[in-house]
């Protein structure tokens, strides 16, 4: 993997050096509702990954007040850990 941007201070996008594969998005947060991890998933279908992670047991987070274009979803995982499914 290596930085698809400059790292900012609390954020970090990684992709795979051949640019083959999922890529990632770290991000350092304080908040309750992320506990250990935040992460962000691409995916070239949304839709189609939001389905599949909602079959796997992933919950929608009501409530979230999306912006304008967001290219994002986002989620939960069973145990509450929120992380986002973007479009590449």
């Amino acid at each position: 993997m290596e930085l698809r941007y400059p790292a900012e201070e609390d954020w970090a996008a990684l992709a795979p050096i051949d640019g083959v594969g999922p890529r990632m998005s770290l991000k350092r947060v304080q908040s309750g509702q992320a506990r250990r991890h935040h992460l962000d998933l691409y995916a070239e279908d949304r839709a189609a990954e939001v389905e599949r992670l909602l079959a796997l047991g992933a919950r929608r987070v009501e409530g979230w007040d999306y912006e304008e274009g967001a290219d994002y979803v986002v989620l939960c995982d069973p145990d509450g850990n929120r992380f986002c499914v973007v479009q590449t």
